[in-house]
């Protein structure tokens, strides 16, 4: 028991005196004091005592793709802290292939009584869904919000990133190296942030390089959002002459910089890769990945904030929460070949 008040009392910043009282619940600690020892606590693996546990005001479920792109579990971490702190209990459903499906996901959800649903990158980002399913959801009482991708068939609140913003800052990052050949792999056209990447990058095309939409679409392959997907649209993309690619992820990203080594080629030698995302972890990859930061603890959060409104009965208004996001420079993008750069 001393040794674990030691290591509290060390993590907190606090007397181990201190922590025995909050442990204890004594009065007389003042209350970020003691939200700094229950912090500890957490932070070091112990169980809370029961008197200390805060009553949940209620489930809210989250409902994810898969767990395999670490975009959406750095999504999932940020919004369950957020509920956490806001003394709820989130519900993690994820989706897997063959598995349920996010229908079944949300039976299950309502069935246990949530308060509300986050959906991340769900079929309201697919054009070719029925929407009827988030009306009906509605008709059941149940406040929710939708995370990434936009219909205007739906009447909730939204929260997504600029993904045509993004395309225009990768574009003319590489553009500035010298790259006139620029390639982008994406996922399937039928998706909302896919479209807006593309409308976004011919856009971006044609103010830097000025090429037309019809002469970039050459420039742009469809596949799937994973290290495969992404080394299959980088071969094609490399085959057409590319000396840059930027990809919808960075798990594409670093198939695209698979694709390149396959092929004898080095990156950033003679090949610039993009990502998109700044999955945790991709600043340590081989090389280094120039990437697209998403605004992932500002989109959570205000997902959460969105959400709770919604259930404390003062709905958020039912349009989008666009967010901006970074350009983060690394080690995957150089020089154009025979090019000093402009500025």
């Amino acid at each position: 028991m001393t040794a674990r008040l030691a290591d509290i009392a060390a993590q907190a910043g606090v007397s181990e005196a201190t922590v025995s009282r909050v442990l204890n619940g004594k009065p007389g600690v003042a209350a970020a004091t003691r939200e700094s020892v229950l912090a500890a606590l957490d932070v070091l693996g112990y169980e809370r005592p029961v008197r200390l546990r805060q009553r949940s005001a209620g489930l809210v479920g989250l409902i994810t793709p898969e767990l395999d792109n670490p975009i959406f579990p750095a999504l999932a971490q940020v919004i369950g802290q957020a509920l956490t702190r806001q003394g709820y209990t989130p519900v993690l459903a994820t989706q897997t292939p063959g598995g349920s499906t996010e229908d079944e996901l949300t039976e299950m959800l309502v069935d246990r009584g949530v308060s509300g649903i986050i959906f991340v990158s769900g079929l309201h980002a697919d054009t070719t869904a029925d929407m009827q399913r988030y009306d009906q959801l509605r008709g059941q009482g149940v406040p929710y919000v939708l995370l990434g991708g936009f219909s205007s068939k739906v009447k909730a609140p939204f929260v997504s990133p600029d993904d045509r913003a993004a395309m225009h800052l990768a574009v003319t990052h590489l553009a500035s190296l010298g790259h006139t050949r620029i390639g982008l792999a994406v996922g399937p056209k039928r998706f909302v942030p896919v479209l807006r990447k593309i409308e976004g990058f011919q856009q971006a095309m044609e103010a830097q390089l000025g090429l037309a939409p019809e002469e970039s679409e050459e420039l742009i392959q469809h596949s799937l959002y994973s290290l495969e997907g992404g080394q299959a649209a980088a071969g094609a993309l490399i085959g057409v002459g590319c000396s840059a690619l930027v990809c919808a992820s960075d798990m594409m990203a670093l198939g695209a910089i698979r694709a390149a080594r396959g092929l004898g080629l080095e990156v950033p030698r003679d090949v610039s890769v993009v990502g998109f995302d700044d999955s945790p972890l991709i600043a340590f990859t081989d090389p280094p990945l120039t990437t697209i930061r998403q605004p992932v603890q500002a989109m959570g959060q205000a997902a959460v904030r969105t959400l709770l409104e919604e259930i404390g009965g003062t709905p958020a208004p039912h349009s989008e929460f666009v967010f901006m996001p970074e350009l983060v420079v690394r080690g995957s993008t150089a020089s154009g070949p025979g090019a000093n750069g402009r500025s």
